[in-house]
């Protein structure tokens, strides 16, 4: 303990978990005196009291939990009894979501959350939370884990701004089109009763003169009736409330039934279907003029957020629903009258026929930036010159000439400095001027345009796309035409033959990468973590490279100091991102020039490094060369340029493992550098012998019985013959009856079948084959274009013994047979 308390003395003085750490008597607890810890937990202990992060430890069979300072705010009112408690009693009432995580930190496996949701109880209730949170695995000196460590964040606060935001954008969106205020409640009152899963949302309006209120329109669960347009009196519902309502006051209550303002007027609340409820009044000019309730059928506690989005949205309800009356009003009256016009939300100006301003309101003089003074009794043009050889100008003097009906979008400056977008709409008024109304669509605009930036960069995707793929297809081609003239010696034909080889090879890595980024970018890759050396990934990602490398003539660099240094990786995911980068830098490096390639640790991390002297970069291009289809300027041979997904891949397979890639350039014609950091593993050495590599596996000595069935005919043959000519005995059928009926009748060792077959599928022709005793034991291979995670496990759940995808890697297929064979 002492040990504990020196190493920890002089950061943020003397803590309050110091002070725990201290006065508790731990031979009282699982963990046994203090002076007895392990060091591994003293270490950790020290690292946890010391930080100014949130953080906490749990330790031994019982999970001792033990915390820092920045933590306690998280506890709430579960301190102090957390500190030294069991962890599961700590958090007994979100164990269901953290139990699997400490599982899995137990065994030995690091778990990262963000923003995971948890229903806690710290404060004497029921609160809905967010946390991001990273959990790792303690071990002893003998490499066991012990326990584990938490470093956390509370992201509560963010996410309910976001989803704050995010609902008000879709409420806006929402009532926008709207034209009646009876739509316009309906539409807000359905969204909000939604979002927060309320029963029942009223809005209703007071009727002044007859001293009651009435509900315009509610939105209610199936199970309950509709209250629209009921009357009650102002105080049905108790008078607490109801001069709470007229003071603007927000009443929520937990339960109707305990609540002294609202107990002995249950019975009214229990007619809404109310045990939770919420009023929010609307105040205008000291006036109560509306209000917001809402209901819930089980005692609720209205949070602080609950509470703030029923405020804002009856303030939105009320001026949209005033919006769609103004708006009504003024299709049916043409009623300028200034006093309609200055509840709208929108900006609004009246012109005479003399262009003399004559009206505006508030929300248009912000718009505009002027001032009252500035525009009322002025003329038009003098006010806003501007505007007069523009869209909105023109259009302003047609309306008004020709007495029709305009519309247009305009950059407007501001005399400040800046500018705004306006959707600016103009109406011939009946005394012969001008009506004109104005929004901002600042938001619309850019986001139209961030757009119309990734339209343009998926159709440059698209293009280059279809000329990666017409390259391949004009060898293929030609090899195809040489091949059916037939009177090729053998030396051509297996000219002829390795050209459609590598032209196919290269469209499938075309369509890998597509699939690859795809995965990775929807988190359905899983890696396959095991100890990898710096070493074998720069020597397999070389050996991946090389032939590009040796036929542009460059040269190729390699430091590398730290060859032993380890992370805890997919190999074949990390050799892929450097083969990655280091294509990448060929690609865009002229020929004969040098390029580098470095590994080092830094003590905590494997720092990889791949610089080359190409075409370098802008600096704008270094901070979005990792976005998906961004590509650097092609030239027309391509021999530069590309789809845009390699450096994509790279990014996300790194975040993947814990680690970061950063990109860097002098500028243009001065080359690049990537930088890919690797959190080091605890064993710095690779321990895993490689498997010795080979070539094709040799068929069996007996030919093997195989059914080939595939409805494309040409794909059938080829296969068939290709499948002969490695000695194996072969039969090909092109539906799926015809293949059943033959296999039942002398069934062979094994079948390649293809998925999508017509009138019966491949996994339907797998089925059957398996349920029937005669090809029960069969070996089943799918050969299919159907390449994605969900069809390779249906073909399995099917029977299936293997999945392979066209075009078929005949290493691959020869290495399934061969295993059939022996």
């Amino acid at each position: 303990m002492a040990d504990i308390l020196r190493t920890t003395a002089g950061v943020g003085g003397d803590s309050e978990a110091r002070r725990l750490l201290r006065e508790r008597d731990w031979s009282a607890t699982p963990l046994g005196p203090a002076d007895s810890w392990p060091p591994e937990l003293a270490t950790a202990v020290s690292m946890v009291v010391s930080s100014t992060f949130p953080m906490f430890l749990a330790w031994g069979s019982g999970l001792t939990f033990l915390y820092n300072d920045a933590y306690i705010p998280v506890l709430g009112d579960k301190h102090p009894a957390a500190f030294g408690a069991p962890f599961h009693e700590v958090w007994w009432e979100i164990w269901h979501d953290l139990g699997p995580i400490a599982d899995r930190a137990l065994s030995n496996k690091s778990a990262y959350f963000e923003n995971m949701p948890l229903l806690m109880e710290r404060k004497g209730y029921s609160e809905q939370t967010f946390f991001t949170f990273s959990y790792s695995p303690l071990q002893d000196g003998r490499g066991q884990v012990q326990g584990m460590y938490c470093t956390c964040i509370e992201t509560t606060g963010r996410v309910q701004a976001e989803r704050r935001a995010a609902f008000e954008l879709a409420l806006a969106d929402a009532l926008r089109p709207l034209k009646t205020s009876a739509d316009v409640i309906r539409t807000a009152s359905t969204l909000l009763g939604e979002t927060l899963g309320v029963d029942r949302v009223v809005y209703g309006e007071i009727d002044l003169a007859g001293g009651a209120f009435v509900v315009e329109r509610d939105w209610h669960r199936p199970n309950l009736p509709s209250l629209a347009g009921s009357r009650y009196a102002s105080g049905v519902f108790g008078p607490e409330v109801a001069r709470a309502g007229r003071s603007g006051e927000v009443v929520a209550v937990a339960n109707v039934a305990v609540d002294s303002r609202t107990a002995a007027f249950r019975d009214a609340y229990a007619a809404l279907g109310a045990v939770g409820y919420l009023l929010v009044p609307l105040v205008k000019a000291g006036q109560l003029v509306a209000f917001l309730a809402l209901a819930c059928g089980r005692s609720h506690r209205w949070s602080d957020v609950e509470i703030a989005l029923a405020r804002s949205m009856a303030e939105r309800l009320w001026t949209a629903v005033d919006l769609a009356r103004a708006h009504a009003a003024l299709r049916a009256e043409r009623d300028h009258s200034q006093t309609i016009f200055d509840t709208i939300a929108e900006g609004f100006v009246l012109m005479d026929r003399d262009w003399t301003v004559l009206q505006v309101n508030a929300e248009g003089l912000r718009l505009s930036g002027r001032s009252a003074g500035q525009a009322l009794g002025r003329h038009h043009w003098d006010v806003w010159p501007e505007a007069l050889d523009t869209d909105v100008g023109r259009m302003y003097v047609r309306a008004m000439n020709e007495r029709v009906a305009g519309r247009t979008e305009y950059l407007h400056p501001l005399p400040g400095g800046g500018q705004v977008w306006l959707e600016v709409r103009a109406y011939p008024s009946h005394d012969g001027g001008l009506v004109c109304f104005f929004l901002d669509i600042s938001e619309r605009k850019a986001a139209e345009e961030k757009l119309r930036a990734a339209d343009q960069r998926k159709d440059e995707f698209l293009a280059m796309l279809a000329h990666e793929l017409r390259n391949p297809l004009a060898p293929i081609s030609a090899a195809a035409d040489l091949l059916k003239i037939g009177r090729l010696d053998e030396a051509r034909v297996r000219h002829s033959s390795a050209i459609i080889g590598r032209q196919v090879k290269h469209m499938t890595s075309l369509v890998d990468d597509l699939l690859d980024v795809s995965r990775v970018t929807r988190g359905l890759v899983t890696l396959a973590r095991a100890p990898v050396a710096a070493r074998t990934i720069v020597d397999e990602a070389i050996e991946q490279v090389r032939p590009m490398f040796e036929a542009r003539r460059q040269h190729l660099a390699v430091d590398l100091p730290d060859p032993d240094a380890t992370v805890m990786g997919d190999k074949a995911r990390l050799v892929q991102v450097l083969a990655n980068l280091l294509n990448n830098a060929s690609k865009y490096s002229p020929e004969g020039r040098r390029i580098e390639v470095g590994a080092r640790s830094d003590g905590t991390r494997l720092l990889l490094s791949v610089r080359d002297e190409g075409i370098g970069m802008e600096a704008a291009l270094t901070t979005h060369v990792f976005d998906l289809f961004t590509q650097a300027q092609r030239s027309s041979d391509r021999s530069q340029g590309g789809l845009g997904l390699g450096l994509a891949l790279v990014k996300h397979l790194v975040e993947l493992h814990g680690g970061t890639v950063a990109c860097s350039s002098a500028g243009p014609g001065q080359g690049s550098r990537f930088d890919v950091a690797l959190p080091l593993a605890d064993i710095m050495k690779e321990t895993a012998a490689g498997a010795p590599e080979g070539g094709l596996a040799p068929a069996a000595p007996a030919p093997l019985r195989l059914l080939v069935v595939d409805d494309n005919v040409d794909a059938a043959a080829t296969l068939g013959m290709l499948l002969e000519a490695c000695g194996y005995a072969v039969e090909v059928e092109n539906d799926s009856r015809s293949a059943l009926a033959r296999a039942l009748a002398a069934p062979p060792q094994a079948a390649l079948l293809d998925i999508g077959l017509p009138d019966m599928d491949g996994n339907e022709l797998a089925r059957r084959l398996r349920a029937d005793p005669a090809t029960r034991d069969m070996v089943l291979v799918a050969v299919t274009g159907y390449g994605q995670e969900q069809d390779r496990k249906a073909a399995l759940e099917a029977g299936f013994d293997h999945h392979l995808v066209k075009p078929v890697d005949m290493e691959k297929l020869t290495e399934v047979l061969a295993g059939i064979g022996r």
